[in-house]
């Protein structure tokens, strides 16, 4: 039994905010469970474990993925954002300041999904309108609803991010 188990176990190497990280995990081992509980990286949250909720969402070489869905041996090699790696230091990301003037935090469940989502949406679209935020953020539940306060902040990140691009 034990040399099953063994062989079961993969060597793989993840950069996560800019970090390498070499690790041994199981080939069943969740991409989301790495990240918790072998690197301590606790923003990543476990909603539903079925890629529903959007709870779970990083950026995994540039894209926005579920990481409840992803084993953690196909993540060998890839370069990954958790919401740790938004804030500079102390200074907060655009998005994060957003979301607290516009109140899009309640209870802060969704909150770390919905960031890095937004993330990859501000990446693919800079200037997003109201009516392709509500679209793009579909996949990520917020139990609080607080959805039209998630688009205002998702709104006015995406032009203070555009105002420090022009200087």
């Amino acid at each position: 039994m034990d040399s099953a188990r063994k062989s079961s176990r993969h060597s793989i190497k993840l950069t996560v905010n800019g970090m390498e990280y070499r690790i041994e995990a199981e080939a069943r081992k969740l991409l989301v469970d790495v990240l918790r509980h072998d690197l301590g990286l606790t923003g990543t949250h476990v909603g539903c474990e079925q890629g529903v909720c959007g709870n779970c969402t990083v950026i995994l070489n540039g894209r926005a993925v579920n990481s409840c869905l992803i084993f953690a041996v196909q993540a060998d090699g890839s370069e990954i954002e958790t919401v740790e790696g938004l804030a500079s230091g102390d200074e907060l990301h655009p998005l994060q300041k957003a979301f607290q003037e516009h109140h899009a935090l309640q209870c802060g469940f969704c909150t770390p999904g919905v960031l890095m989502n937004a993330v990859d949406i501000l990446r693919k679209n800079p200037e997003p309108n109201a009516e392709e935020i509500r679209e793009d953020i579909s996949g990520n539940m917020c139990r609080c609803g607080e959805y039209e306060n998630i688009i205002e902040a998702i709104k006015a990140a995406s032009i203070e991010m555009s105002k420090n691009d022009a200087s």
